[in-house]
């Protein structure tokens, strides 16, 4: 992963990607995974995001990867909470009540910390990574949740020769080709999102889909 691009765009506020409400799809598609009250949800790649929040209001402990630490500072600055901060061989974790947000890479997680997480929600870590690193990312963190382990995975599907990533478009023939060995996988729903996405337009894309999917460890 290009650490320094996502450490500058931080630095530097580039951070359109951020979103200043709660992902409708989270909201609709989470309570389908009918997980127990105080399961914990990994979030890799999680930015300062909103859901973040809302996921620890539905009762679950959350655990949110994030490589910088502006991001991390900023996200429990404000919601107005103070961490306890400690040291750990996989990165700094700051943590307050039910969240916890590990400052590192998530290629450094290690198996004994996968392992005890009942479920991911994976919006930005997939589409932020490219084709190579994708299948890396799957075989390092996906190949160690445990069975069980429910995924809420959202996607972009656009022509990728159109634009640049990231994001990148992860059509559903690769989900199932990064995920189908192990995941038993469903899409919930598609959308067609380019005329709410005017950013995207502008740079000539001419379609633009996202895609919900359950993913069931087995």
């Amino acid at each position: 992963m290009d650490t320094d691009f996502w450490l500058q765009r931080w630095e530097h506020g580039q951070t359109g990607f951020h979103q200043s409400r709660v992902m409708p799809l989270l909201q609709k598609h989470w309570p389908g995974l009918g997980l127990p009250a105080g399961s914990r949800v990994l979030v890799p790649l999680a930015g300062k995001s909103l859901d973040v929040t809302w996921l620890a209001e539905q009762g679950h402990a959350v655990l949110a990867v994030e490589l910088s630490p502006i991001a991390v500072g900023q996200f429990f600055e404000e919601h107005a909470l103070r961490p306890d901060i400690r040291t750990t061989p996989r990165g700094t974790l700051y943590r307050a009540g039910s969240i916890e947000f590990l400052c590192g890479d998530i290629f450094g997680l290690d198996a004994a910390t996968l392992a005890g997480c009942a479920a991911c929600y994976d919006r930005a870590a997939l589409i932020a990574l490219p084709p190579a690193l994708r299948t890396r990312y799957v075989r390092h963190v996906y190949d160690q949740l445990p069975a069980g382990c429910r995924t809420l995975l959202l996607t972009l599907d656009y022509p990728q020769a159109e634009m640049d990533g990231p994001p990148f478009s992860v059509p559903e023939s690769e989900v199932r080709a990064l995920y189908g060995e192990r995941w038993r996988i469903e899409r919930l729903e598609h959308r067609d999102i380019l005329d709410q996405e005017p950013h995207f337009a502008a740079r000539g894309i001419s379609r633009l889909g996202t895609d919900a999917y359950r993913l069931t460890a087995t």
